[in-house]
């Protein structure tokens, strides 16, 4: 199955296996799973014994000294020394069990997506959708993008979330050029509704040519790969808006419509005559959580720096998720992109403890996905990749139990999310390493750690 097409499944899975934990332990009644259910499949999570094991939310509260205890032997195993800082807390009471320079700001890396997550959907909610059109002018059709980074060329039928295609777009497009007599037409793209640079503040040169992200731009398909399987070096094309063009011209003769010429830039004028929306922003935020998608990340921040009246580039996308911040009483947040793949920026584990906190409270709902779209450890998105929490690792006990937002640069491993121990208790952490020796699976042990507690 192709790569990018099987994360989308993996999203879908994701929840349900989430929503057969909660009937398994009986957690119901907590806020962090109160986020829009999913029909449950019946596949059981890969290596995660345990995990049925767990009992109802635990009547006594964990304590902190033995919080503080089980986490000591794995932080000296990590060999992070000075570049280690965490922050833990009670999913139930919002009590603080470790802390570990919790105040101080480092890189984040991609567990700066929560920030992002949280700041989208706070700006503009969970059901805004990212509408690309076409238009007609004269003879030449315009093809508009909107920045939705999950808009691909053809449908697939097996693919969660459902998203919007290049293939319906065309079919429109070709139905509303038949109620007006046209069968020939040039093709025009747009791509003005992002402004400023195309790689963020601090970004590797590399990044693109090895695969991380593409160039960041609001038409795109794929997230700018070359084929939706595409990954690795050179996965990404070196001109996403013309790529995203050269398909639709190809769907376009597929409707019936003869396209002269090759695609070039134009601006979209007039009103729309046909348009797909993309999944609903509840669903991009999970998807770009499970995957630690780059180009839906930044495509999100400027979404948000729309609707508050910023700058549609890294310098708007960031100052309307510092404005989000803010009013969410959220501090320790200083951002250059929403990626997180500058290394300018800078987050505190308290404040990813705060935003996790935020989005899995009853009090707001509407922030849910930002915590629904999490990885599984050991069984889907970034925490299914490179032996992570499997049964060869040294974390494998938090199979199943953990789930979190991964972020990995040079020198700098973080891990935000949740976990259940084996009393039933709930915690909300953020473990942060910025050290040469910082590597991604270097923090799963300490969430592994506290899956196993008995800390009450």
């Amino acid at each position: 199955m192709p790569r990018v097409r099987r994360v989308r499944g993996e999203a879908l899975l994701a929840l349900a296996l989430l929503n057969i934990f909660v009937l398994i332990a009986g957690f119901v009644a907590l806020d962090v799973i109160r986020a829009r259910p999913l029909p449950a499949v019946p596949n059981p999570v890969t290596n995660a014994e345990g995990v049925a094991a767990a009992h109802t939310a635990a009547s006594t509260p964990a304590d902190p000294e033995r919080i503080a205890d089980i986490l000591d032997d794995p932080m000296a195993a990590s060999g992070l020394d000075e570049g280690l800082s965490g922050f833990v807390v009670d999913g139930s009471t919002g009590e603080t069990l470790f802390e570990l320079d919790a105040d101080t700001a480092v890189t984040p890396a991609s567990t700066t997506k929560i920030a992002t997550a949280v700041a989208a959907l706070d700006a503009v909610g969970p059901d805004h959708v990212l509408r690309t059109e076409t238009y007609l002018d004269g003879d030449r059709v315009v093809l508009r993008g909107a920045g939705d980074a999950t808009l691909t060329s053809t449908a697939d039928s097996a693919a969660y979330p459902q998203v919007a295609t290049l293939e319906t777009l065309a079919e429109r497009t070709a139905d509303a050029l038949a109620v007006r007599g046209v069968d020939t037409v040039s093709l025009g793209y747009d791509d003005s509704l992002f402004t400023g640079p195309d790689t963020g503040p601090g970004w590797k040169p590399t990044y693109v040519t090895e695969g991380s992200t593409a160039t960041v731009h609001a038409l795109l398909i794929d997230s700018g790969r070359h084929t939706p399987d595409a990954s690795g070096y050179g996965s990404r094309v070196p001109d996403p808006p013309l790529a995203a063009a050269e398909a639709f011209a190809e769907r376009l003769e597929e409707a019936g419509v003869t396209v002269e010429g090759a695609p070039a830039p134009a601006a979209a004028a007039g009103e729309p005559v046909a348009h797909v929306d993309s999944p609903p922003v509840s669903a991009l935020v999970e998807f770009m959580m499970l995957a630690s998608d780059n180009n839906m990340a930044e495509s999100l921040g400027r979404i948000a720096a729309i609707e508050m009246g910023e700058e549609p580039s890294f310098g708007g996308a960031a100052a309307a998720t510092h404005r989000v911040m803010a009013d969410l009483g959220v501090t320790g947040v200083e951002l250059s992109d929403n990626s997180g793949l500058s290394p300018r920026n800078r987050i505190t584990p308290r404040a990813l403890v705060e935003l996790l906190d935020l989005a899995s409270s009853g009090e707001r709902p509407d922030l849910n996905s930002a915590v629904t779209g999490l990885p599984t450890a050991n069984s889907t998105g970034t925490l299914a990749k490179g032996g992570r929490y499997s049964e060869y690792s040294n974390a494998h006990e938090g199979a199943g139990a953990v789930r979190g937002k991964t972020g990995t640069l040079n020198g700098v491993s973080t891990l935000a999310g949740t976990v259940h121990d084996r009393e039933g208790n709930l915690y909300l952490f953020a473990f942060m390493a910025n050290h040469p020796a910082a590597e991604g699976h270097r923090l799963d042990p300490l969430a592994a750690a506290l899956s196993r507690c008995g800390c009450s």
